[in-house]
């Protein structure tokens, strides 16, 4: 299975979650205790190798989301899993998050699961002509399932579908709408970039910035269906150190200016070059990313050509084996303390030791 075969692939590769909504908490909630583990079936010595999702809370405690397997968490000392018995909406994770009350949530295949340390609640989504376009700095957003226009708001309350402003696909990328079995204004990747302002990359359909007021939308054909069928989608992005945004992929970057008259547009800048006689990256597209917090070099994972690192003049590869497997890569996440992860198709989760990345195994206690 390559990732530069099939459009079908590259959809299924991101699968997008269909959200719901429900009642959530109060301003007088507390910081949740560690999750109630107290059945034995639950604990663990080792992990699905599917795990296309990690997060560390706020205890600094981890949480490993799989694709079919439910979720892990690991407090450094043991290991446990949840699965759709324990009340998750869906056994395949896509991105987890958490509240201001150390509330967590799974963004999964078929909803979004709220967990309280010791029930999980599928929310129930609100979808009215009504819902406004809004951004509060404690919100939450979550992707759809593909099949629809637009994102999740969670407010803490309700979660409410949003649309995306209605553009010209087919003058601005010569796109038919009824090529698409899915929305091309489905989300692949959601980021809130330094200044709060948000970053939503869609299907097929280019790239939105919200500022809470109003849409920047950035429409160039590398976001969009490529000339030979296949469908990258914009799955991840990134504001790098010198304030330029990253949108999936190394050939270009894009600067956001203000006009005189207070108008937002955005300025195309050439991406990475690569240099001869280097390792170089045969598809130019990513699906994650992350900044390094010591030097503010960027890292990017590829699905099958390893994670490439970037110091603003060198591009690096970092080649992933498990064993003599070259190891297929799913997600980066960088934690708490800097640390740099990936999840992994088939191959558990690995992490940057400094100078290599490696295979993690949880030392297990299990004293539960």
């Amino acid at each position: 299975m390559r990732i530069k075969m099939t459009t079908n692939l590259l959809l299924l590769l991101s699968i997008l979650t269909t959200v719901c909504s429900c009642k959530g908490q109060t301003q007088t909630e507390k910081i949740n205790k560690s999750p109630s583990t107290a059945s034995i079936e639950k604990i663990r010595s080792a992990f699905n190798e599917s795990i296309w999702s990690i997060y560390q809370d706020k205890r600094n405690h981890y949480w490993f989301g799989s694709n079919g397997n439910g979720v892990y968490y690991y407090d450094g000392k043991n290991l446990a899993q949840f699965t759709a018995k324990d009340g998750l909406v869906s056994n395949q994770i896509r991105v987890i998050q958490e509240d201001k009350f150390g509330n967590i949530y799974f963004d999964t295949a078929d909803g979004v699961s709220k967990y309280d340390g010791h029930t999980f609640t599928t929310l129930q989504a609100v979808y009215s002509p009504e819902n406004k376009w809004k951004s509060e700095s404690e919100d939450l957003w979550f992707k759809g399932s593909g099949d629809i226009n637009g994102v999740y708001r969670y407010d803490g309350d309700s979660l409410f579908h949003l649309a995306f402003p209605a553009q010209d696909l087919k003058k601005a990328f010569g796109l038919e709408s009824e090529e698409n079995r899915y929305s091309p204004y489905g989300v692949y990747g959601i980021y809130k970039d330094n200044s709060g302002h948000l970053w939503f990359g869609t299907l097929s359909a280019g790239a939105y910035r919200y500022n809470g007021h109003a849409f920047l939308w950035i429409s160039e054909k590398e976001l969009t269906v490529l000339d030979d069928g296949r469908v990258p989608g914009v799955r991840s992005i990134i504001e790098d150190k010198d304030g330029n945004f990253w949108l999936s992929n190394i050939l270009s970057r894009y600067r956001i200016k203000e006009t005189k008259k207070g108008k937002l547009k955005y300025e195309k800048l050439s991406g990475i070059e690569q240099s001869e006689g280097q390792t170089k990256m045969a598809l130019p597209y990513f699906m994650s990313a992350v900044v390094d917090d010591k030097n503010g070099d960027l890292w990017i994972l590829t699905y099958e050509e390893g994670v490439w690192r970037y110091d603003g003049e060198k591009f690096s590869n970092y080649l992933i084996k498990d064993g003599e497997k070259t190891v297929l890569l799913y997600s980066m996440y960088k934690d708490n303390q800097g640390m740099i992860w990936l999840g992994t198709h088939d191959a558990g989760v690995y992490k940057f030791d400094g100078n290599h990345f490696e295979k993690f195994k949880p030392q297990i206690s299990n004293s539960y």
